[in-house]
């Protein structure tokens, strides 16, 4: 039986207002950068969940399979019908030599009195009794139903027949009406006609809705006198789907036992149906149920190995459960499953797996319905596409995590952007102000944002969380480059991801602290192209050999051709130049590189230094002895180097960024 999925309204009723959506797109971030396929990033993230920065484990999709497959297992180890058809037959094999033995006692006390004309009528009794019992059929269902017909001598066995047919006639009930009627033993003769009543008025419903009729009884109607049988349910569909459930899992239980047991337990099924004047209504039912659900496995059976016997009742609800763990697992067996965790019944799951289970589930759910709805994510072509908003954020994110590595570092502190701009015009903006931060308060703003958070009325009360500052206009403005290695051994040496976080991280602080700054990516490997800002996260690497370093000069001196003020090239690269442009524009690649490679490039190195262009390098990976060349960059063009591990790329970039940047 496949698990039934439905969307659900995120956020109601649940305790995850804590949970902090830029956490998972951080997460998502890093396998983004390094895949470039922002759907498989999802994918993987949501399988292999995720930890927050609390240490909290967020399981994945893959850790609800594992517990899926670990119930499945447990619950195969309970349901045991066919033990449960031997405990009915060992209790009717009690009550017959109950039988027996009063027969047997009635016969000893005739024979022991001289009356002849006893003696006789009791040996024609016994013989009677004994014959009768004889071609009673082996079936349990059918020995059964003959036994209704037979006059117990014993009135001990009659009333264990009659508990027998009690506790069976109600399991019987309670395999089809668990969910919504439990049957504690046989129902009187008016509770039987009253759910005859029920299923037929069920099934000429169903009959109708399939022929496209008007509902006689309406639904309301048929609600208002069999509601009891169907909790929750709120349209016909609902009822359906109920019953429906419940008897493909009775078919399952069925089908769970060699086709011998099976025939047998369907024949005592159908006599309890025939005794109860049943029948007819159910086979009725049963049959417009498998038409009105065709998406149901009818025909599916589960291996029950359990050994003690149970009722028959809760070997269904187990065929049930296993029924749903079965949908569930193969949804999440499929190679995309992620895409479908908006349709995962929390509920089902709950009921299934615990509430543990369920709510990891819920906070997957809402993560990543909490990317779609701060627009950090959308579908475009059936495909997930990072938004602008969510670049920026992963920016942000990338900032703010170099920040905190340098929170003990003394140039931050000195750094002009956090202290009140000197000299320049003030703007007509303004900008939630940050603790620690100087400021100008920017009056009418502030206490806009009190009067909204407090409302009417006097006094106001103001918070730090209602101060926005006045901004100013930086007197003294730059214009940088960031020219990035793309080059295979980019990412082969795992060096592309760390410099597209800290290009995010640089392009965020100039856009935000410095929105009259300019900025521009150029990458490189056999050739360089100018790139957007907003296309850095999906970014690959070159599969054309080449580092290209000539081409990435030339490009960004004629970027940074018409703005004034402080202009650099910050280079990031794992290695010394192989390739350059030719005279006819063509690349020419080469390992080692060649005397020409290294004088063109060197050749751009003095006309970006001449031109005013500071070239600052950051060496990946690079050994001094071993390629001088980045140091004959730095003597001839006075450009600052560093030599740093792909780890500290990040921390050294903004290091050098904020104590040379200067808000005027």
């Amino acid at each position: 039986m496949p698990v039934r999925y439905g969307y659900r309204r995120f956020g109601e009723d649940d305790d995850f207002n804590d949970l902090d959506v830029e956490e998972m797109l951080a997460h998502l971030a890093d396998d983004f950068m390094e895949s470039g396929d922002l759907d498989d990033a999802t994918d993987r993230l949501l399988r292999d969940g995720f930890t927050t920065e609390d240490g909290e484990r967020v399981e994945g999709l893959r850790d609800l399979l594992d517990r899926t497959r670990k119930k499945r297992r447990e619950l195969e180890q309970q349901g045991d019908p066919d033990g449960e058809m031997q405990r009915y037959r060992e209790w009717l094999e009690d009550i017959e030599a109950l039988e027996t033995s009063e027969l047997d006692e009635l016969l000893a006390d005739a024979e022991a009195s001289d009356d002849e004309r006893r003696q006789e009528v009791t040996r024609d009794l016994v013989d009677q009794k004994k014959m009768q019992r004889e071609l009673m059929s082996d079936s349990l269902g059918d020995r059964l139903g003959e036994y209704r017909d037979y006059e117990f001598v014993s009135s001990k066995a009659r009333e264990e027949f009659e508990e027998l047919l009690s506790e069976l006639e109600g399991d019987v009930l309670d395999t089809y009406f668990e969910k919504s009627k439990e049957f504690m033993g046989r129902p009187d003769p008016e509770e039987l006609a009253r759910m005859r009543d029920m299923m037929d008025a069920l099934s000429t419903m169903i009959e109708q809705d399939r022929r496209g009729e008007e509902l006689d009884p309406t639904f309301q109607d048929f609600m208002e006198k069999f509601g009891d049988f169907f909790p929750g349910a709120e349209s016909l569909e609902d009822v359906v789907r109920q019953m429906a459930e419940r008897a493909a899992a009775a078919e399952a239980m069925f089908n769970s036992l060699s086709s011998e047991q099976q025939g047998e337990l369907r024949s005592l099924f159908d006599e309890m149906m025939q005794n109860m004047e049943l029948n007819f209504s159910m086979n009725r039912l049963v049959s417009n149920l498998r038409q009105a659900t065709p998406d149901l496995d009818w025909n599916r059976a589960h291996r029950m190995r359990g050994q003690d016997g149970s009722p028959f009742a809760q070997a269904t609800s187990i065929a049930e459960q296993l029924g749903q763990l079965k949908g569930l697992e193969d949804f999440l067996g499929q190679s995309h499953a992620a895409q479908g965790l908006p349709e995962v019944d929390v509920e089902a799951v709950r009921r299934n797996l615990g509430d543990d289970a369920a709510r990891h589930v819920q906070r997957l759910q809402k993560a990543l319905q909490g990317l779609k709805d701060q627009g950090f994510i959308d579908r475009q072509s059936n495909r997930l596409k990072l938004s602008a908003k969510g670049i920026r954020k992963i920016g942000q994110i990338a900032l703010r995590d170099l920040f905190s590595q340098l929170h003990d570092s003394p140039t931050v502190g000195a750094h002009p952007v956090a202290t009140l701009a000197r000299g320049g015009d003030r703007e007509e903006t303004a900008k939630p102000w940050e603790p620690g931060e100087a400021f100008s308060l920017h009056l009418g703003k502030t206490l806009k944002n009190a009067l909204l958070r407090q409302g009417p009325g006097t006094p106001l009360q103001l918070h730090a969380d209602d101060f926005e500052v006045e901004e100013y206009e930086a007197t003294r403005r730059s214009a940088t480059v960031f020219a990035i290695d793309l080059s295979l051994s980019m990412a082969m040496r795992g060096n592309l991801v760390p410099a597209k976080k800290m290009v995010l991280a640089l392009t965020q602080l100039i856009r935000s602290k410095f929105p009259r700054d300019f900025v521009a990516v150029v990458g490189f490997g056999e050739t360089a192209q100018e790139l957007k800002i907003d296309d850095i996260p999906a970014l690959t690497i070159d599969y054309n050999y080449g580092t290209n370093l000539q081409h990435a000069l030339a490009l960004s001196r004629h970027l940074l051709r018409n703005e004034r003020g402080e202009r650099q090239i910050v280079v990031v690269t794992d290695g010394e130049p192989t390739a350059h442009l030719t005279s006819s524009g063509e690349p020419f690649f080469s390992w080692p590189p060649v005397k020409e490679t290294l004088d063109k490039t060197m050749a751009e190195v003095l006309r970006c230094t001449k031109a005013g262009l500071t070239i600052n390098t950051f060496a990946l990976d690079i050994e001094r002895s071993q390629f001088p060349f980045v140091e004959q960059i730095a003597r001839v063009n006075g450009g600052r180097l560093f030599y740093t591990d792909v780890d500290d790329l990040g921390i050294y970039a903004l290091d050098d960024f904020v104590k040379h940047r200067r808000a005027g």
